[in-house]
C-alpha cells in the first residue's frame, strides 16, 4: 500500500480558539476535530503522516493556534509531519516578525485563506512582496481562491513565479451545481504556469448531499491529473471539512481507487513524493 501523506489536515480545539466559520455549518459547528480522533478514523488505512493545516481561526487566534498545534507536532505518536501556519501578507505591521518566528518554530509553509477577502487582496503590492519573502524563506504558500477568482490567482501565480503556490482544493469547482467548463478553463490556464501545484482535495464535500462518489468527481479529477500531471499534484484530506462529503475513510477509498488507475511511480508522486519535495517534510 503507497503511504499517502496528508498535506490538509485541519484539527479543532475549541478551548484552544475560536472557529466562527463552522457556527453555521452543522457537522462542524460544536465538536472538537482532534489529533486523537484523525488516528482513530485513518488506523490503518496507509496515511504515514500528517501537514497540518491552519484551520480558519478568528484573526485574534491565529498565532496562538500555531503554537498550540507546534505542540502537538513535538509528540511524535501524532504523526503531524509538518505546519502550516496562516500569515497575513495584506499587512505591513507584524508580517516579518510572525514570519521569522514561524521559521524559528520549523513551519513547512503558509497560507491566508483568500475567498472569504476582498478580490483585490491578492493584487496589491504589498499582499505580493510579502508573499515573495516567503518564498525567499524558501517555503511554499497556499492559496485558497473560488472558481470564480481563478483568473486573479493566474495573475498573482505570475507575480510570484519564483516559489510554489498550492492550489487547495482543486479551485474549489462547483460540483452541486454541474459547473465545469469555465473552472476547466481556468485550471488549464493555471496548470500552464510551473510554479502553482494542485492539491487534490476537497472534491468530495462539493457534491450535492448524498451524491460524492468517484463517479461524480470523475470529470475534475480526470481534468487536473490531464493538466497539472502527476508531477505536480499533491493529496490532502481536508479533515473534518470532507465530512461535508462522506468523511475521510470514503475519501481515501475512493483516492486509492484513482491511484489504482495510474503508474506506480505517479502514484507515489501524488502520494508523498511531491509533497515532501514542495514542503520539505519526510514520512
Amino acid at each position: 500500500m503507497i503511504p499517502l501523506l496528508d498535506t490538509h489536515q485541519h484539527l479543532v480545539y475549541r478551548n484552544e480558539a475560536t472557529y466562527s466559520w463552522t457556527k453555521d455549518i452543522p457537522p462542524l459547528a460544536t465538536e472538537d476535530f482532534t489529533v486523537d480522533s484523525y488516528l482513530s478514523l485513518t488506523k490503518d488505512l496507509g496515511i504515514g503522516g500528517t501537514l497540518f493545516m491552519e484551520t480558519g481561526v478568528d484573526d485574534p487566534d491565529y498565532q496562538k493556534e500555531a503554537h498550540f498545534i507546534k505542540s502537538l507536532m513535538d509528540d511524535n505518536k501524532n504523526g503531524i509531519k509538518g505546519l502550516i501556519f496562516s500569515i497575513r501578507p495584506e499587512e505591513n505591521d507584524n508580517f516579518d516578525s510572525w514570519l521569522e518566528e514561524a521559521l524559528s518554530m520549523g513551519v513547512s509553509g503558509f497560507r491566508r485563506i483568500l475567498h472569504v477577502m476582498p478580490d483585490d487582496t491578492s493584487e496589491s503590492e504589498v499582499f505580493r512582496n510579502n508573499v515573495k519573502k516567503i518564498g525567499n524563506a524558501g517555503k511554499p504558500f497556499d492559496i485558497c481562491y473560488l472558481p470564480t477568482q481563478l483568473k486573479i490567482a493566474v495573475d498573482f501565480a505570475k507575480a510570484c513565479d519564483d516559489m510554489y503556490l498550492v492550489l487547495n482544493h482543486c479551485g474549489v469547482p462547483s460540483i452541486a451545481a454541474g459547473e465545469i467548463d469555465q473552472w476547466g478553463k481556468d485550471i488549464k490556464e493555471l496548470s500552464q504556469l510551473p510554479n502553482v501545484i494542485c492539491k487534490l482535495s476537497g472534491l468530495m464535500a462539493y457534491c450535492a448531499p448524498g451524491t460524492s462518489s468517484l463517479e461524480t468527481i470523475k470529470p475534475y479529477v480526470d481534468h487536473v491529473l490531464n493538466c497539472f500531471g502527476a508531477d505536480r499534484i499533491v493529496w490532502g484530506s481536508d479533515w473534518p471539512v470532507v465530512n461535508l462529503g462522506k468523511g475521510i475513510q470514503e475519501w481515501i477509498r475512493v483516492t486509492r481507487e484513482i491511484l489504482s488507475n495510474l503508474s506506480e511511480s505517479e502514484a507515489k508522486s501524488i502520494g508523498y513524493l511531491n509533497a515532501q519535495n514542495i514542503y520539505k517534510v519526510n514520512l
